[in-house]
């Protein structure tokens, strides 16, 4: 029995790494995006358990809509891609590449039990090349076909080392083959039926039996004439050994999926819910259709569902003449291996164990799967339909005169089939690549014709993926999901009364409820969708909430579905029914407790109800389970700036980093960075993410009006100006950045006239605008119209008569009046004295914040968080120079100037006296 040699390998692997290197430019396409994009158990925080518990997919096994495909140590390999690379799909496919190497490698180790060098070296080649190997290969899902055979092969190789060179049992090797047995279950199903291809192996290989000889053995130990010869008896034990092994994995596997199969309909394969005998002439034909696409992988495509076969349904189809030549040829091979004992024969029945024994799982003739079709399942078959053409070629290329022959069409199949799987990889590129080239193999199949309107859907074109959802309609008009499809694709369109009237077609076409039959088993459950996202529909037209609540509670009532009570608790929250909303999320944690876009709801509503620890916990939640939920960090983050506990700004700050990774082109991160850097008296960081917002989004109102104030706070008043420029030019009704703007303008450029432009500005807007009007007054004070300051801050009391900086600053107004009346001055062309304009500044109360609108919703949910947007506090009024000030003196005498100027003094220390004591200095 020769090894495999290095130079083998290589070639091997070099034909692989030749066919095969252009599928690293692929992406995730079909399967690939629930397996991978959407499957949290790839994400290093889902705890590592998790995989032993959900399937494929990532859905608990105990739900319902579980697929029931158990396979963690595939799902494994998928979490050390994330691990080492995320998501980026080259690293994907570049392990998918090096484990296809690693099964030819070990399919010629394999090849050498029962063919020699050459031949052995074609099947692998063969092999390697395939073109249905694609699927397996280039799509990301087809690793559990790669792992699978990889521990199929290495068990049988173990197994054959169990019998020593006297005859006797090995046991270790046994006890190896059970535990790589295992391995390829966990890795795919299918794995478990190396046992029956060990059990072939013992009994016509190892021991050598033919079927007349089984037969001749059982009829003498019946009969009583002998006993079990020894060969025999130790046959049966190492067979027993492995049946029993075999039984147990299968019971355990059993209680994995708890005894439930998961759940098809007719769209996934129609023959599985048709009468007698259509199904059983149907998936007969099936296996003539699968040895076609061995021996003629011409036309491939990677889906084989719905129409793509039409039913056979009588038994005058012509089609049941490719079953009859199927059946008549696998029999013929099957009586030339079992009745003789040459290495023909031998090699012949372990070929045929290769393709028989691990396609049962997927013939549907013992149970129903979810497809018709799947190239990817033939990947272990596959392998013995190579030994049979390599022995083929060996039988061939030893008759003299064909030997050149049977070599130039070796060549040529191993060159064509290359080139075939070269070209096939670039199909895998994209969804829209991969489902055009499967419409042109087949255009009975509606759900192709949905993937190429979702591939356009997600490239936001909507108007051409219309036209393909609703040729998919046209193509099986029963198609529930077409319909919603189409339902959906006008709604993005915005054209309301035409989505409507296809969501209502779709659901005319649910199945009715019928009393005792369970429905779950009748429907699929994202058919159930239709209710959702009709009531999603018109729940956006206020006089229907009511109807759009009953299609909710129809939804739920047909299935516990998660998605109803979802879409139910933002319907109630968007009606102000805060607590049947929080009711409604906390019934749908319970089917789904994994669900992070449920707990971010669940807090939303904790904020409207006005309970933010509970909100901020909720949050939380949400980000365990999803660590970059884009929502949940940001309104997470949100809510712990709004608590104003210093506490919460280091975590609010690596929240609001983390969504901005996540979102590099939302303003409102950076800006919410900004503020809580303006918090912490951070200045420079500030200015920095505060000019970022700005630059991802003109005239943003709030970061324009921030940034002017974090200049004015920091003495850099000049800098301030063009800023609130822009900002009034975009918004030119802003007050609160037309009062900054006056009071830089009074107070550092000393610029009233500016400065009264702008007030004037404000009160023209909002005539009761208490600071804009305040100010105003002190601009009259500047310009020495004390009467007309007056008349101006008795308006302003009246406006606010709580206001005691209005009725101090009054009180000086006419205390300075008196003064100048009393000293004989004309009051109306009075001046400030000199210096008298350097008294202390009024007490400044803050102003209301201003809270900008959030996000509406998120992926998979709905409600929305508080998007901030606040306007740090704006000082409420620009004077300076209000109180002591005085005018410039008339010339009188030296007795006069003398009494004036006691006077004034006098004057001047009861005013300082009573504005420290209103100060509360």
């Amino acid at each position: 029995m020769a090894v495999v040699s290095w130079k083998e390998i290589l070639l091997l692997t070099g034909l692989v790494v030749g066919c095969y290197w252009n599928s690293l430019s692929c992406g995730f396409v079909f399967d690939d995006v629930s397996a991978i994009l959407d499957n949290k158990d790839l994400r290093p925080t889902t705890p590592i358990r998790n995989l032993f518990l959900n399937d494929f997919w990532g859905t608990p096994m105990a739900e319902e809509r579980s697929h029931k495909s158990y396979r963690p140590l595939t799902v494994l390999t998928f979490r050390l891609n994330y691990l080492f690379s995320e998501l980026s799909a080259a690293s994907y496919h570049l392990l998918n590449v090096v484990l296809h190497a690693v099964v030819c490698v070990l399919f010629l180790r394999v090849c050498r039990l029962f063919l020699d060098k050459t031949s052995s070296l074609v099947a692998a080649l063969l092999f390697a090349v395939h073109p249905i190997h694609t699927e397996a290969v280039t799509g990301v899902v087809g690793r559990a076909e790669l792992l699978s055979s990889i521990f199929l092969l290495a068990a049988f190789l173990a197994y054959t080392k169990s019998t020593s060179a006297d005859r006797s049992i090995v046991w270790a090797p046994i006890a190896l083959t059970v535990v790589l047995v295992a391995a390829a279950t966990l890795c795919k199903e299918q794995g478990i039926t190396v046992v029956g291809i060990c059990c072939v192996h013992e009994v016509f290989v190892a021991q050598g039996f033919t079927l007349p000889m089984l037969l001749h053995t059982m009829r003498q130990v019946l009969q009583g004439k002998d006993g079990f010869p020894y060969a025999v008896l130790q046959t049966l034990l190492k067979l027993i050994v492995l049946v029993i092994s075999t039984l147990l994995l299968v019971i355990v596997r059993v209680q994995v999926i708890q005894s439930q199969l998961p759940v098809f309909t007719r769209f996934d394969n129609p023959a599985a819910v048709s009468s007698t005998p259509t199904r059983q002439l149907t998936f007969n034909y099936l296996l003539p259709v699968n040895a076609w696409l061995l021996l003629n992988p011409s036309e491939l495509c990677c889906d084989w569902t719905m129409g793509t076969i039409p039913l056979v349904e009588s038994l005058l189809d012509l089609r049941n003449l490719a079953t009859l030549v199927f059946y008549t040829f696998l029999g013929l091979l099957a009586y030339h291996s079992l009745r003789y004992r040459h290495s023909s024969a031998r090699t012949v029945i372990m070929a045929l164990s290769l393709i028989v024994l691990p396609f049962i799982p997927a013939s549907n003739l013992f149970f129903p799967v979810g497809f018709v079709v799947a190239e990817r399942v033939l990947y272990v078959p596959s392998m013995g339909f190579c030994v049979l053409v390599a022995h083929g070629f060996r039988i061939v290329s030893h008759k003299g005169q064909l030997k050149k022959i049977s070599w130039l069409m070796i060549g040529v199949l191993l060159t064509t089939h290359a080139v075939k799987t070269f070209n096939r990889n670039w199909d895998w590129e994209s969804e829209y690549t991969l489902f055009t080239s499967a419409l042109k193999v087949n255009k009975n199949n509606a759900k192709l014709w949905n993937n190429v309107g979702h591939a356009l859907e997600n490239q936001h074109n909507y108007a051409r993926a219309l036209r393909y959802f609703l040729q998919a309609t046209r193509v099986q008009p029963d198609d529930i999901g077409a319909h919603m499809n189409v339902g959906r694709t006008y709604k993005n369109l915005n054209k309301s009364r035409e989505a409507e009237e296809a969501y209502l077609v779709a659901k005319s076409l649910m199945p009715q409820v019928i009393p005792g039959k369970k429905y779950a088993t009748r429907v699929a459950p994202n058919h159930l969708n239709v209710y959702i996202n009709l009531a999603n529909l018109i729940r956006a037209n206020d006089s229907r909430l009511e109807e759009a609540d009953q299609l909710y509670r129809q939804a739920i009532s047909m299935r516990e579905l998660c998605l109803s009570q979802q879409r139910q608790g933002e319907l109630l929250l968007k009606m102000n029914k805060l607590t049947e909303a929080r009711d409604a999320y906390l019934r749908a944690l319970e089917l789904d407790r994994a669900n992070a876009d449920l707990w971010y709801n669940l807090a939303i509503v904790n904020i409207e109800m006005k309970d933010p620890s509970e909100a901020l916990k909720n949050f939380n939640h949400a980000l365990e389970l999803s660590p970059r939920h884009k929502l949940a960090l940001f309104n997470s983050a949100l809510l712990m700036q709004e608590s104003g506990e210093p506490k919460f700004w280091p975590e609010a700050n690596r929240r609001f980093l983390a969504y901005v990774e996540e979102e590099p082109d939302d303003a409102n991160g950076y800006f919410n960075l900004g503020m809580l850097a303006m918090d912490a008296n951070e200045n420079a960081a500030a200015e920095r993410w505060m000019r970022k917002a700005i630059s991802l989004q003109a005239g943003f109102r709030s970061a324009l009006f921030n940034l002017a104030l974090l200049y004015s706070q920091s003495g850099r008043e000049v800098d301030a100006l063009p800023v609130l420029d822009e900002l009034l030019r975009h918004h030119p009704e802003h007050i609160k950045g037309l009062i900054l703007k006056g009071d830089i303008l009074m107070n550092h450029k000393k610029d009233t006239r500016g400065a009264k432009a702008c007030f004037e500005r404000i009160l023209r807007m909002d005539p009761a605008n208490v600071q804009g009007k305040h100010n105003l007054c002190v601009v009259y004070f500047e310009e020495r119209d004390l009467p007309r300051a007056e008349r101006c801050l008795e308006e302003t009391l009246a406006l606010a008569p709580n206001e005691e900086y209005v009725r101090r600053h009054l009180s000086i107004v006419r205390s300075k009046m008196a003064a100048m009346s009393a000293a004989g001055q004309p009051i109306v062309a009075a001046a400030a004295a000199e210096g008298a304009a350097a008294a202390a500044e009024e007490e400044r109360p803050e102003g209301a914040k201003e809270v900008g609108q959030g996000r509406e919703e998120g992926r998979g949910g709905a409600a929305a968080g508080k998007r901030a947007g606040n306007e740090k506090n704006v000082r409420k009024s620009s004077a300076e120079s209000l109180e002591g000030a005085d005018g410039d003196q008339p010339e009188a005498s030296t007795k006069d100037i003398k009494d004036i100027e006691e006077k004034r003094a006098a004057a001047l220390k009861r005013l300082e006296e009573i504005e420290r004591i209103l100060s509360g200095d």
